[in-house]
Parts: structure tokens; C-alpha cells; sequence
């Protein structure tokens, strides 16, 4: 019972594991993959978002997988990412639905001029 109250406040402990060996992987990656998944992964966390704990951990193992499979194959980084490193990450971000902190907001600013529209009698 404490378990499931801990996780309520700080979210799935599974979810911190997994998260947990995820990096660990990223760690153990050669350069220059590490540096670029550990760059993807810093941008993740700013520009993507998700705030659904499963989609996040899910994005984050596809990632290094992504990594360790060039790495093993030897595909040059540019190949992976092409010319535009940020055009590749918000497209990858993108390929994964889940709720994201804007929806809130994106919301709110239509319920905000909906509601205004309305005093209005527009």
C-alpha cells in the first residue's frame, strides 16, 4: 500500500527504472553516438514535452536503440540525423503521441477566447 502512494506522488518507480537503465545504455554508447543521443536526449527533455510517463520511457529506449544500432553498424551520425539535427528531433518527438505540458495550455487559450467570444455574443 505505501508503494502505491509513493508512486502517486512521484510517479511508476518501474517507469524511474527503466529510465534508470535507459541512460545507463546511453552512457555506455562509443562516441560519437554517445554525444549525439546525450545531445537528442537533453533536447527530448526540453522540446518534447510528453508528460505521459510510458510514451517518455518508451521515446527514450527507442532512442538508444536507435544509437546502438549505428554504432554497431558503423552509420556515420550524419547519416541518422541528415543535415537538420533539429528538423530529425522534433520528428522523432512527433512520432510519438502522448500528452504534452502545451496541450494544457493550448486548452486553456481556447477555452480563454471561446469564452471571451462569448461575452461578446459572437
Amino acid at each position: 500500500m505505501a508503494m502505491k502512494w509513493i508512486e502517486i506522488l512521484t510517479g511508476s518507480l518501474e517507469q524511474k527504472k527503466q529510465y534508470k537503465q535507459t541512460v545507463a545504455r546511453m552512457d555506455a554508447l562509443p562516441e560519437p553516438y554517445k554525444t549525439a543521443a546525450k545531445s537528442m536526449h537533453r533536447y527530448f527533455m526540453y522540446q518534447g514535452g510528453v508528460t505521459d510517463g510510458d510514451t517518455l520511457t518508451q521515446m527514450f529506449t527507442d532512442l538508444v536503440d536507435l544509437w546502438e544500432r549505428a554504432a554497431i553498424d558503423g552509420t556515420p551520425v550524419r547519416e541518422i540525423v541528415g543535415d537538420d539535427a533539429v528538423e530529425f528531433a522534433e520528428q522523432f518527438t512527433l512520432a510519438y503521441g502522448g500528452q504534452r505540458w502545451i496541450d494544457k495550455e493550448r486548452a486553456r487559450l481556447t477555452k480563454a477566447i471561446d469564452d471571451a467570444a462569448k461575452e461578446q455574443g459572437s
